[in-house]
């Protein structure tokens, strides 16, 4: 059983900056996230695209953003629970939590906060006949652990950022990479584009555009697929077959959990502190829905910064929470360290 303060559904950029808020406020933050690393939409959709609304950042990578982000919460030691979806939910009779992933891992904490961005991130999957069949089985719609495909052959499908960056990575980890788009014009970052380019050249990666996978062949692990290349059919050894055509959102096991949903978001006291309808359990970040709400990774840094104080003072009744500015207070890490502004120093000047 994992225990925590707050444990937070979502490892997107709001989720992550609760940890830092929860932290001035010595509160214990775990993360569950359905994606294999953090970062939510930023690490899995568009990395290396530039996002240019975050105060003090004229313009910022999305990855980057992450990075520090992960470097900023790094003293507050958060626990993460990756790669798994937060099914099932329980309240006790002391008003704590036991929440239960799809694989079975539990945790008792003593607020849940529901970071979820659009909610859990499910692949999309192209339309081909017995797909479900070779999951697992050779068809991967993440890329997990790279070492998997060390030394195997390999299929990747996408045409964006996903595709592109996994293409050029895995060039050297497997034997031989193949990508394939229903275009010849991808929609990515010039130096992905163009790093792809360079690998073509060097006989790294197979390009095969304008094409599509259609079919896919094995008895009982993938051995190869059929795509369709400018109305001509041709048949393609591999091991692994890597469709990266995005992420679509859905609240998941969340939205079977009680909480009052409008539009596919989860209703919120904005007024004061984000709590759904169940006392305990919050919603920030793109996930809620309250009037005048604007999806904005600035405007969920604001709601986790409120909603932690409402937990603080939950936990903490009675005990009044003084608010100090952190170039005046600095930062107690949970790992014993600690950061400060240079303290000023009284001396005349001869």
């Amino acid at each position: 059983m994992i225990e925590t303060d707050i444990l937070i559904i979502g490892a997107g950029p709001t989720g992550l900056f609760t940890v830092f808020e929860a932290g001035l406020l010595k509160l214990k933050c775990h993360i569950i996230d359905g994606l294999p690393q953090p970062g939510g939409q930023l690490t899995e959709l568009y990395p290396k695209k530039p996002i240019f609304d975050i105060p003090g950042y004229p313009s910022v990578l999305a990855g980057d953003l992450v990075d520090n982000l992960m470097e900023q919460i790094k003293q507050f030691q958060p626990g993460f629970t990756l790669n798994e979806v937060a099914e099932t939910i329980q309240k006790l009779e002391d008003g704590t939590f036991i929440v239960t992933t799809n694989k079975g891992t539990e945790h008792h904490t003593k607020a849940v906060a529901i970071a979820g961005g659009l909610g859990s991130f499910e692949p999309r999957k192209p339309i081909i006949e017995d797909i479900e069949f070779y999951e697992d089985k050779g068809v991967e719609y993440f890329v997990k652990d790279p070492e998997l495909f060390r030394d195997k052959k390999i299929v990747i499908a996408g045409g964006g950022d996903s595709a592109l960056d996994w293409s050029v990575f895995l060039a050297d980890v497997a034997s031989e990479v193949t990508l394939i788009h229903r275009r010849n014009e991808f929609r990515g970052a010039l130096d992905s584009v163009e790093k792809v380019q360079e690998l073509k050249h060097a006989e790294k990666i197979h390009l095969i555009t304008p094409a599509e996978v259609v079919g896919l062949n094995g008895a009982e692990h993938l051995e190869s697929i059929d795509i369709d290349e400018n109305g001509a059919h041709r048949n393609i050894k591999t091991d692994y077959f890597i469709p990266l055509f995005g992420l679509t959102p859905k609240l998941g096991p969340i939205a079977h959990w009680g909480l009052e949903i409008e539009k596919n978001a989860i209703k919120v006291n904005n007024a004061l502190d984000y709590q759904t309808n169940i006392e305990g359990v919050y919603a920030i970040g793109d996930v809620n829905t309250y009037p005048g709400k604007l999806k904005l990774i600035l405007c969920g840094f604001h709601e986790a910064t409120l909603m932690c104080q409402s937990v603080y003072n939950k936990l903490n009744p009675g005990k009044k929470y003084v608010l100090k500015y952190t170039t005046v207070s600095g930062i107690d890490g949970f790992d014993g360290t600690r950061k400060e502004a240079e303290k000023q120093v009284v001396k005349a000047i001869e």
